[in-house]
């Protein structure tokens, strides 16, 4: 196990230096950079100003040297300066961080308790009126994209009813509520398509069928056997939900005005501020690679045909 959890870290470290230097190259493809941004628009700046600006922030050297200077600042734990701000990347990321953690947590519990439930309920009531309703509503809650979804609740739950704010203030409960359902609704459309095929795929195998005639309760089969059965595909697609929420929902954070790293992203690749630019990016690549190391791990803890396969 210590050996199989070893290589998996080995093949991790090419994958993250490739990320980080492939980012950093298509962000100097681009054309543009935090000084033009800053300066563009006011035509009576000098282009000794400019260059002077350039030189200060070491933008004016080669690539290749820019990277190696970056690259060996953030293995010391130093991620630069912000261009715009001039604050600290690394204080500034991880004061947005605990938002997008509260967000992820409510999103990832929200999705849990509405998708499983009705996924299993909808494998149970196979061809019955309930199934037919739920997989329905699943298909509409799949085909409304995230902002519609966060405009519609905008205008349900804070403008006309004026329950909620429309508007994030803070990480209170009242704020997080609309773009927790807002993700909740469009994750739990989906996965409970896919929890209702994996259960319904388990209910047809002939374990159940020698349980059932074993005269074993349904109830039994269905939590103890067929749930654990089920539970990679589930793992799975949490998993994949939790990377892409701890990376931050840009589109709904820039929508509630919730301070999160998404936000923070959206905000500096306006402002082409390349520090936090690349800080987000080290941030989403480490939580794919995490998020895909503990998954291997689960399988392994889950699947003995997984534990035997590694052993030999």
């Amino acid at each position: 196990m210590k050996r199989y959890i070893l290589q998996r870290f080995l093949q991790l470290i090419p994958v993250l230096i490739g990320i980080t230097f492939l980012s950093f190259a298509m962000m100097r493809i681009a054309g543009s950079d935090a000084i033009t941004e800053l300066y563009g628009g006011k035509g009576a700046v000098a282009q000794e100003i400019i260059d002077q600006k350039r030189a200060e922030l070491g933008l004016d050297r080669p690539f290749v040297e820019q990277y190696f200077s970056w690259l060996g600042g953030m293995l010391t734990g130093d991620m630069g300066t912000s261009y715009v701000s001039g604050r600290d990347v690394f204080k500034t990321f991880v004061s947005k961080l605990p938002a997008t953690l509260l967000l992820t947590a409510l999103s990832i519990l929200a999705t849990v308790l509405i998708s499983i439930p009705l996924g299993v309920l909808a494998a149970v009531r196979h061809d019955r009126f309930t199934d037919y309703l739920l997989r329905f509503l699943s298909f509409i809650g799949n085909s409304l994209p995230n902002f519609f979804v966060a405009l519609l609740l905008m205008q349900v739950l804070s403008i006309r009813l004026g329950w909620l704010p429309v508007i994030s203030s803070g990480t209170g409960f009242k704020s997080a509520v609309m773009p927790t359902l807002t993700l909740a609704i469009a994750m739990s459309a989906k996965y409970m398509r896919q929890v209702r095929a994996t259960v319904l795929e388990e209910l047809n195998k002939d374990y159940v069928t020698g349980a059932q005639a074993r005269g074993v309760r349904g109830r039994v089969i269905l939590w103890r056997s067929v749930l654990k059965a089920s539970m990679l595909t589930i793992i799975t697609l949490l998993a994949l939900s939790i990377g892409s929420l701890l990376g931050g929902t840009a589109i709904i954070e820039s929508i509630f005005m919730w301070d999160g790293v998404g936000k923070l992203a959206v905000d500096a690749i306006t402002m082409r501020d390349y520090p936090l630019i690349q800080a987000y990016v080290v941030w989403m690549a480490i939580i794919y690679v995490l998020v895909n190391l503990v998954t291997d791990l689960l399988y392994h803890a889950l699947d003995p045909r997984i534990r035997l396969g590694v052993s030999r």
